[in-house]
C-alpha cells in the first residue's frame, strides 16, 4: 500500500519536472478515483489511513507488521486480520452523576439560595469544544453515581483528572428534575447512541416572577390597577409554590428623538401628571414583600413618548442580564411578565436617533436601578433576546392588548420558551393570566440542547402515551410527580478540522428550568496507535529502510523517501525519469501503469482492489481479471464456462463465445424426434434455433417445429371434419361423406386444447349458418383428429318481433308528441283568454254605448230670468 504522504511527495517531485504531466495524471487519476467510488460498494477499502479508516461507519484497522491483504481498512465483519492487531473503537456510555429525582412534597423544603453565578442552559460554564469546564457554579460532588459500559474494544475508564473537575457545591436538600445529571460518551462517526434522559417537576418548586411593565400615558390605568392586584397575585402564586418572589420594572422609550420630544419642558413634563421619560428602570429587586410590591407600582411615575412603538426590548435585556441587581435565583422557574399596549423596538431602529453601537448584551444599571446606555446603544435584536433567555433559563409572557397580540403570537415563535396572552384594556385580568399561563408553561417540557453542527441529537418519547416511542422533544398534560423519559439519539456527523474540538461538553436541558445533563462527549476520530509512544511507533524504522516513521502497521516515509517501505529515494533527478519511461508503454503516454498503478522505483505497483477476487496485474497493470464480458451478470457466465484473464474470457471445453455463453455443439437444436437441425426450417446459434421466415408463413418453437401462420392440413380435413360430426357441409350426403372421407375418423371432444408434445394444429372454420367449429390433428404416427362435438352458433333472432317492436315504439312515440304539443297549445291558449278578459274589464268605457254620440236638441238657461 502507498501511503498519502508517499504519493504527495512523489506528486511534488514530478510536478517540478513536468508540469504539464502532472496536471494530466492528477485528472486522470481522479477521474479513475470517481469512477471507483462510484462502483464500490466497500467504503473501506479506499482508506489508507488508520484515522480515516475509523471514520468510516463499520470499518476496521489491521495493525499486523506483515499484512498481506487487499487493504488494511476492512470491514470488520470478514476475517482478514488477527484480532490482536485489529482496531475497532466502540461507542461506550458512562453515567458519572446519577441522583434520584426528587419526590413531590420535598422540594418545597429545599433550601434554595439565591445567587448569580452557576450555569444555565447553554450559559456560561461549558463551551462546546472546550477541553474543560469554564464559568463559576457548577459543583457536583457526592450523590450516587453508577456507570454503564457497551461492549467496547477500546473502552478505557475515565481519567481521575476529569473526576476531579467535580467540586462540592450539592445539598442533601437539593432539588433534581432531570436524571441523570452526568455522562461521558466516546462516539464513533454516523453511529446513533440512544442515552435516557428522565425529568419530573418538582413539588413546590421556586418561583421568580419579575413583572416588566410599559409606563407610557395609554397605560395608567393598567397601573392603578396592576397596584390593587398586587396581594391577589401574591395569594394566587403562593397557593401554587409557597417559595415565591416578586419583583416590579417599568420602561418607556430612549430620550432621544424621534422616539420622545427633546423640547426642555416636554423632557420634564411630556404629557399632564406626567414625569420624565426613561429607558429602563427596575424599581423592585425580586423578593417576598407583596406589599412593597404594591407600593412600588403605585407609586411609579407614568410618562409619555412620541412614537407608537416602546423601548421594551431594552428593558427585556436589562432585566434578564443583571441577575444580581434584579434577583434572580439559581435554582427556581422564572417569569417575566411583559405588559405593554403597542408594539416594540428593535435592533437598527437606534439610528433613527443617531445611535449606530449594538447592544452588547450587558448589565448596564446603575444603584438607583436606571438603564445608564440607553442613548448609548442601539435596542437589542431578537436573537439577542432568544440567546439570553435560553442561557438564563427564563420564560417571557408576554401580556398585551388585543389590538398587538398578533405581532407578539410571531415573535414568540423566536424567542424560547415564550408565550403570549390577551390582557384586557386595564389589566383587570393580569392575576388570571398569570396563572393560566404559568399553568401551561408547567405543566409542558420540551428538551433542548446546545450541540454543534458536527453533532445531531434527535429526541423520541411517548410522553405519558405508554405506547411506543415517537419523534418528539415535548410533552404537556404533565402534573407535579409525574416522571416523562425521552430518548435522546446522538450522532456524530463528521470530525470537526480541529482536533481540539474532538472533545466537547453538550448540555441537554428542559426549556425554562435552570438544571441540564451535562454530556462530555469525546469522538472517536483518531487511533492511539498513530500517537508517540504507543506500542509499534518507531521512528527511522527499519521496517521503513530508516527512513520513516513505521505506525499502525504502515510507513510514513520522510519527505525524501516514497513507496511501501520508503526503499525509493527522489534526490536522483534522471534515475526519476528513467523509472517513469519504464512505467509507460511508450513515449506517446505520459500516464503511468496505464492509470491503474503506482511507479515505485521504476516498476509498476498495480492499484489494489476493494474486493479481494478482483487483480490488477501485469507488467504496466494492462490486465484485470474482472472486466470481461458477463451474461446474466456473471463474469464470463460464470466459473463453469470461463475465466477472465487480461480482459478476455477464455472459454472452457464445450462452451464458446465472446463470454461464454454459447455451447460448442448443436445437440440443442435438434429435434427430439431427429431430424434435420432446427427442423429444417432454421440456423443453429449459441445453441438456441433462430427460425427462417418463408412464402407460407413464421416458423417458430423450440426447434422450429411450429408455424401459426402456415395453413397446414386444416382446409383438406375440413370437409370430412363437418360431414362426420355435424353433418354439413359439401359433403353432408351420407353416402358421399363414406365414399370421400375414409382415411380417419374425428374424436369428440367438449373443448379442443391444444398439446404442444404431441406437435396437435388447431383448425378453426365457420359453416354455411355462421357456426364456428374447431378440431385439432397430430401426425406423429397415424393422423388423429379431435373435433368439438357441438358447433359453436350466434343466438337465433327474432326478425318479426324486431320489426314490430321499432313500429310499435315509432307509434307511441308519436302519439306522445301529439299529446305533448295538444296539451302545449290548451295552455297557451288558456293564457291568452285569460289575458283578453282581463283586459276587457279593465276597460274605461261601456261597449254598450257610443261614445261620439250626442242628442239633437241643446238646453240653454238665460241666468236673468227670475221665474216670473
Amino acid at each position: 500500500m502507498i501511503l498519502g504522504s508517499t504519493r504527495i511527495s512523489r506528486g511534488a517531485l514530478l510536478c517540478s519536472l513536468h508540469l504539464g504531466f502532472c496536471l494530466l495524471a492528477v485528472i486522470t487519476l481522479g477521474a479513475d478515483a470517481q469512477k471507483a467510488g462510484k462502483l464500490t460498494q466497500n467504503p473501506c477499502g479506499a482508506k489508507d489511513k488508520c484515522h480515516t479508516c475509523i471514520q468510516t461507519e463499520s470499518c476496521a484497522w489491521c495493525m499486523q507488521p506483515d499484512f498481506k491483504g487487499q487493504s488494511r481498512c476492512f470491514q470488520h465483519t470478514s476475517n482478514v486480520c488477527p484480532e490482536e492487531f485489529v482496531w475497532n473503537p466502540d461507542t461506550s456510555e458512562q453515567i458519572l452523576l446519577n441522583k434520584n429525582l426528587t419526590l413531590a412534597g420535598t422540594a418545597s423544603a429545599a433550601g434554595i439560595g439565591m445567587g448569580a453565578g452557576g450555569y444555565g442552559a447553554g450559559g456560561a460554564g461549558y463551551g462546546a469544544g472546550a477541553a474543560g469546564y469554564g464559568g463559576a457554579g457548577y459543583g457536583i460532588s457526592g450523590g450516587s453515581s453508577s456507570s454503564y459500559h457497551s461492549s467496547s474494544s477500546s473502552s478505557s475508564s475515565m481519567s481521575s483528572s476529569f473526576g476531579s473537575e467535580y467540586s462540592a457545591g450539592w445539598s442533601s436538600s437539593e432539588i433534581v428534575q432531570i436524571k441523570p445529571q452526568s455522562v461521558k460518551l466516546k462516539l464513533r462517526i454516523n453511529q446513533k447512541h440512544d442515552l435516557k434522559v428522565s425529568y419530573t417537576q418538582a413539588e413546590g418548586y421556586p418561583v421568580d416572577l419579575y413583572y416588566l411593565m410599559d409606563l407610557s400615558k395609554s397605560m395608567e390605568d393598567d397601573k392603578e390597577k396592576l397596584s390593587a392586584l398586587g396581594d391577589k397575585l401574591s395569594e394566587t402564586m403562593k397557593s401554587i409554590t409557597s417559595n415565591f418572589r416578586l419583583g416590579f420594572g417599568s420602561f418607556v422609550d430612549k430620550v432621544l428623538m424621534p422616539y420622545v420630544s427633546t423640547i426642555p419642558k416636554k423632557l420634564e413634563h411630556p404629557c399632564d401628571n406626567c414625569k420624565a421619560p426613561y429607558g429602563y428602570r427596575n424599581h423592585m429587586p425580586l423578593n417576598n414583600n407583596t406589599e412593597s410590591f404594591s407600593n412600588e407600582v403605585k407609586d411609579a411615575a407614568v410618562s409619555g413618548n412620541l412614537d407608537a412603538p416602546e423601548g421594551g426590548f431594552d428593558a427585556i435585556m436589562q432585566a434578564i442580564a443583571c441577575r444580581q441587581q434584579v434577583g434572580w435565583r439559581e435554582q427556581a422557574r422564572r417569569l417575566l411578565v411583559f405588559s405593554t399596549d403597542a408594539g416594540f423596538h428593535y435592533a437598527g431602529d437606534g439610528k433613527l436617533g443617531g445611535v449606530i453601537a449594538p447592544n452588547d448584551g450587558e448589565c448596564h444599571l446603575n444603584p438607583q436601578g436606571m438603564y445608564t446606555h440607553s442613548t448609548v446603544q442601539d435596542y437589542p435584536s431578537i436573537s439577542q433576546i432568544n440567546q439570553k433567555v435560553k442561557e438564563n433559563a427564563i420564560n417571557i409572557i408576554f401580556a398585551v392588548t388585543r389590538n398587538q397580540i398578533s405581532v407578539y403570537e410571531k415573535l414568540v415563535g423566536h424567542i424560547q420558551g415564550s408565550s403570549a396572552a390577551v390582557l384586557s384594556n386595564d389589566s383587570s385580568n393580569v392575576v388570571d393570566l398569570v396563572k393560566e399561563e404559568y399553568a401551561k408553561i408547567s405543566s409542558s417540557v420540551e428538551m433542548k440542547d446546545n450541540a454543534t453542527g458536527d453533532v445531531k441529537i434527535t429526541y423520541f418519547s411517548s410522553c405519558l402515551g405508554g405506547g411506543p416511542e415517537l419523534q418528539t422533544s415535548k410533552c404537556d398534560n404533565l402534573t407535579v410527580g409525574q416522571q416523562v423519559s425521552f430518548t435522546a439519539q446522538i450522532q456524530v456527523l463528521k470530525c470537526p478540522e480541529d482536533p481540539r474540538d474532538w472533545n466537547q461538553y453538550i448540555q441537554i436541558y428542559p426549556v425554562g428550568i435552570n438544571e441540564s445533563m451535562l454530556i462530555h462527549l469525546e469522538m472517536l476520530c483518531a487511533c492511539p496507535c498513530e500517537q508517540p509512544g504507543s506500542t509499534g511507533y518507531e521512528k527511522h524504522s527499519r521496517h521503513c529502510n530508516n527512513f520513516g516513521t513505521f505506525m499502525c502497521g504502515i510507513c510514513d516515509c520522510d519527505e525524501h523517501h516514497f513507496g511501501n517501505s520508503c526503499e525509493c529515494s527522489v534526490s536522483d533527478m534522471n534515475s526519476t525519469i528513467n523509472n517513469d519511461a519504464s512505467c509507460r508503454a511508450d513515449n506517446t503516454t505520459t500516464t503511468d501503469c496505464s492509470g491503474r498503478g503506482n511507479c515505485v522505483c521504476g516498476s509498476c505497483e498495480c492499484f489494489k482492489r476493494t474486493s479481494p477476487d478482483e487483480v490488477v496485474s501485469g507488467k504496466l497493470c494492462e490486465c484485470d481479471n474482472f472486466s470481461c464480458e458477463r451474461n446474466k451478470n456473471q463474469l464470463c457466465s460464470g466459473p463453469d464456462n470461463g475465466i477472465c484473464d487480461c480482459g478476455r474470457c477464455i472459454c472452457k471445453p464445450g462452451w464458446t463465445g465472446t463470454s461464454c455463453a454459447c455451447k460448442a455443439s448443436n445437440d440443442t437444436c435438434m429435434p427430439p424426434g431427429g431430424g434435420e437441425i432446427c427442423s429444417g426450417h432454421g440456423t443453429c446459434e449459441c445453441g438456441v434455433c433462430k427460425c427462417t421466415v418463408n412464402d407460407q408463413g413464421r416458423y417458430s418453437g423450440r426447434h422450429c417445429e411450429k408455424c401459426p401462420t402456415c395453413s397446414g392440413r386444416c382446409q383438406e380435413l375440413k370437409d370430412c371434419v363437418q360431414c362426420q360430426m355435424y353433418h354439413t357441409g359439401v359433403l353432408k350426403n351420407v353416402d358421399d361423406c363414406a365414399r370421400n372421407c375414409t382415411a380417419f375418423t374425428p374424436v369428440g371432444v367438449d373443448k379442443v386444447v391444444i398439446d404442444e408434445h404431441k406437435d396437435e394444429q388447431m383448425c378453426t372454420f365457420f359453416d354455411e349458418d355462421d357456426c364456428k367449429f374447431m378440431f385439432k390433428y397430430s401426425e406423429q404416427g397415424d393422423l388423429i383428429v379431435h373435433a368439438q362435438e357441438e358447433k359453436e352458433c350466434p343466438p337465433k333472432v327474432f326478425m318479426l318481433g324486431i320489426v314490430l317492436g321499432v313500429i310499435a315504439a315509432i307509434v307511441l312515440v308519436g302519439l306522445a308528441i301529439l299529446l305533448l304539443w295538444k296539451l302545449l297549445t290548451t295552455i297557451h291558449d288558456r293564457r291568452e283568454f285569460a289575458r283578453f278578459e282581463k283586459e276587457r274589464m279593465n276597460a274605461k268605457w261601456d261597449t254598450g254605448e257610443n261614445p261620439i254620440y250626442k242628442q239633437a236638441t241643446s238646453t240653454f238657461k238665460n241666468p236673468m230670468y227670475a221665474g216670473k
